[in-house]
Parts: structure tokens; C-alpha cells; sequence
């Protein structure tokens, strides 16, 4: 691990057990620096409970910078994408907790998937072995409105795919900006579908009104009730005034 003691060995806890959760939200936590390359203060850290620790990403919300088109708060939003990943069911997006108790203030932290940096979406869409995870990525962009799926958001790791990303997601307007276009139109799997269809008939977890404005959490439900009567991935709107895709791609 990052830190740690060498003579009192630090446990890594099951990432999808409990333990996990409680380590990123009660854990104390240790600043390593700033990961390169993002637009908003993004932070390796440590965090570590009762000899369990996680290495993990904090994203302070001190540290975001202001956008026309997204109210503050981007880190509540990456808190929401893992909830509705858990929701569905589908696994895609690494353990997120809000903490009001960071080093630098209230932010996310998320899990630190070991991946290796150099599969994204444009290599991986090659091999016909991830086009099942990556049509669930496209599924999950539509419910989550997601506005800026670049090729880098997509990683390679402990045999799977993974979504991360997800601040500028969730709003009430059609955002969706995303370079996983090779599906679109594309019918949805059954079983992706009958998640879908799952959680439109439960209606979305109470937790999202912790990390959403209400009319958000009223457009996430149009969105998941939209898909089901769809049923297919959508095709890119060639009249919106903006591209369909982020920019940069990667």
C-alpha cells in the first residue's frame, strides 16, 4: 500500500463489503498529492480504520471549479453515480462516499481501482470481449445524463471495466456527451433491461434526494422510465447546438 507502517501490516478490506465503505467514510485519511491532469482538485489519498486501508481518490468540493452549466456540488454527483450503479445492480462504478470531514472539506472519495493506465475505451473497444460491459457504460450514460464519458473514464481493472468520472452528470437539461457512440441504436440486453425495468417499477432509492436537487431526482426517473419504453441505446441528436462527444476525446 501507499503508507503504512511496516512493523503493523495494514489489511485490505473486501472493496465490495462493508468494511470497505466504512473504511473511506470513517477512516482517517492521509494526503499523498494531486493526480495529474485533472480540471478540479483531484487527491490521492490513504484512508485507514482499525488496521484496514484503501487507497482512494478525494475530490474536496473547495477544489471545483465553477461552471456555467453545473451548480456546485460535482461531488455529490460522483456520490449518486455509484448509488445508481448499486441500484441497478451492474457493479460499474468503484465504492463513492461523501465525507464532510475531509482535509480539505466536504468531497467524494472513491475506491482506487488498480489499473494500469493505458487501456481506455478507444483500445478496449477493439476487443470484442468488453462490448457487453461497455454497451452497460453506454446503458448507464443515458440514465445518469452523463456529459463528459471521455475515452480515459473508462478503465481496466481486477478483470472488469470500470466508469469513473461522473461528476458533470445528473442534470435536468440533455447533456449526454460520449464517445461510446459504436452502440447506439443497438437494442438493449434482456438483462440490462429487466434492471432497468426493476428500477422503474421500485422508483429511485430515497438516498438521491441526499445528493440531488429535486427536479434532478425527478429527471433521473424520466430518464430510467425512457429507456424502458426504448428499449435501445439512443442515437446521437445531430441538432443540439453542442457535439454529442466531450472534448478533449481521451
Amino acid at each position: 500500500m501507499i503508507a503504512g507502517d511496516p512493523d503493523r501490516p495494514l489489511r485490505v478490506p473486501d472493496p465490495d463489503g462493508s468494511e470497505a465503505a466504512e473504511v473511506l467514510r470513517q477512516g482517517e485519511m492521509t494526503v499523498h498529492g494531486r493526480i495529474a491532469g485533472s480540471s478540479n482538485a483531484t487527491l490521492l489519498v490513504t484512508c485507514a480504520l482499525d488496521g484496514a486501508e484503501l487507497a482512494a481518490v478525494y475530490k474536496p468540493a473547495r477544489g471545483e471549479r465553477p461552471l456555467w452549466d453545473f451548480p456546485s456540488g460535482l461531488h455529490r454527483r460522483e456520490v449518486a453515480a455509484y448509488e445508481l450503479s448499486a441500484a441497478l445492480g451492474w457493479g460499474i462504478v468503484p465504492r463513492t462516499v461523501a465525507r464532510t470531514d475531509g482535509p480539505y472539506g466536504p468531497g467524494s472519495v472513491q475506491r482506487l481501482v488498480p489499473e494500469d493506465g493505458q487501456a481506455h475505451y478507444f483500445t478496449l473497444r477493439e476487443n470484442p470481449r468488453w462490448h457487453p460491459a461497455l454497451v452497460t457504460i453506454a446503458a448507464f450514460d443515458v440514465l445518469a445524463n452523463n456529459a463528459d464519458r471521455k475515452s480515459g473514464h473508462v478503465l481496466l481493472a481486477e478483470g472488469q471495466l470500470w466508469a469513473i468520472d461522473n461528476g458533470l452528470s445528473f442534470h435536468t437539461e440533455e447533456k449526454l456527451r460520449t464517445v461510446i457512440w459504436d452502440f447506439c441504436g443497438e437494442p438493449l440486453p434482456a438483462h440490462l433491461l429487466a434492471d432497468i425495468e426493476r428500477l422503474s417499477t421500485k422508483g429511485v432509492p430515497g438516498i438521491f434526494g441526499d445528493l440531488l436537487a429535486p427536479d434532478e431526482v425527478e429527471a433521473l426517473g424520466r430518464r430510467v422510465e425512457a429507456l424502458v419504453s426504448q428499449g435501445c441505446l439512443p442515437l446521437p441528436d445531430e441538432d443540439r447546438e453542442w457535439p454529442p462527444y466531450p472534448w478533449p476525446l481521451v
